[in-house]
C-alpha cells in the first residue's frame, strides 16, 4: 500500500473505533444494568466517551489532511 492509501485506511479504521466506543458509552450511560456482559456506572461513562471522542476527532482530520 501507499502511503495515501493507508493513511485513509487507517482514518477510516480510527473513524468507525470512535463511533463504536462513543454508541458504547451512550448505551452505558442510559442503562441501568450491565452493557455487553461490563456493569459501567453513569460516571465511568465518561472514559469511554472521552477516548471515543479522541478516536473519532483523529480518523476525521487524519481523512481530511490525506
Amino acid at each position: 500500500m501507499d502511503d495515501t492509501r493507508f493513511k485513509r485506511f487507517f482514518a477510516s479504521l480510527l473513524t468507525i473505533l470512535g463511533i463504536v466506543v462513543v454508541l458504547f458509552a451512550c448505551i452505558a450511560f442510559m442503562s441501568d444494568g450491565p452493557v455487553l456482559g461490563m456493569t459501567v456506572s453513569k460516571w465511568e461513562s465518561i472514559v469511554p466517551f472521552l477516548v471515543g471522542t479522541v478516536f473519532l476527532l483523529s480518523g476525521v482530520n487524519l481523512i481530511n489532511r490525506s
